[in-house]
């Protein structure tokens, strides 16, 4: 992460997690990131084919030229790195990753430049991912910016960011929730020693009538 936006908002959302996977969407205090905020957005995945944008800040919509609450992510971009992005939007919600992109956009008449976007996890309801804080910052910065929409916009880097979890001094109060399923069928708790795990019956286990 190069930009200051990103590296403030992830440390935000890093802190506020604690242990945890991920912090949950309720827990975000826009007075926190009040900073930030109009580099910031808030995305909501309705399903693989679509995450669209619940909030999105001035500065984003000012640099882009365009409104972006209720605009699915993935239709910005060519077929390309739309799959690209849906594959990694698919790793950040089921493993709790951090996405960290650079994106191209360039304007009819030929200005272009370059953004630093960053995608967070949040657990909803059920505690299933299924929304994301974010930000967009751009990394040159023309004294154009802003004054002309951009209209084609393309991936040009993505990574993937795996938050570190350091345990405890109390290793018993150490809670850590294995990669969240989008898909939720009855389970069973079983502890082992410390540990606790929430057990999916599947597969083999289940009669040929049941699968």
């Amino acid at each position: 992460m190069q930009e200051a936006v990103s590296q403030s908002l992830y440390s935000y959302w890093d802190a506020l997690r604690g242990n945890r996977p991920a912090p949950k969407r309720f827990e975000i205090e826009p007075s926190r990131i009040a900073n930030n905020l109009p580099d910031t957005f808030i995305l909501e995945r309705v399903n693989y084919t679509n995450a669209r944008f619940r909030l999105a800040g001035t500065r984003i919509t000012d640099a882009l030229g365009m409104e972006l609450r209720g605009r699915n992510l993935f239709e910005m971009f060519d077929i390309g790195d739309r799959r690209t992005l849906q594959n990694q939007m698919e790793l950040i919600a089921s493993r709790c990753a951090v996405g960290l992109f650079h994106m191209s956009a360039e304007s009819a008449d030929g200005k272009s430049t370059t953004f630093e976007v960053l995608i967070l996890p949040l657990t909803h309801t059920s505690d299933t991912v299924e929304r994301f804080l974010g930000s967009v910052a751009s990394r040159e910065k023309p004294e154009w910016l802003g004054s002309v929409p951009l209209t084609r916009r393309k991936l040009v880097h993505h990574e993937i960011v795996w938050p570190s979890r350091a345990a405890p001094e109390d290793e018993s109060d150490f809670q850590y929730q294995a990669p969240i399923l989008h898909t939720r069928r009855e389970a069973r708790i079983v502890r082992s020693a410390r540990r606790q795990f929430r057990v999916f019956d599947g597969g083999l286990s289940l009669s040929g009538d049941d699968r």
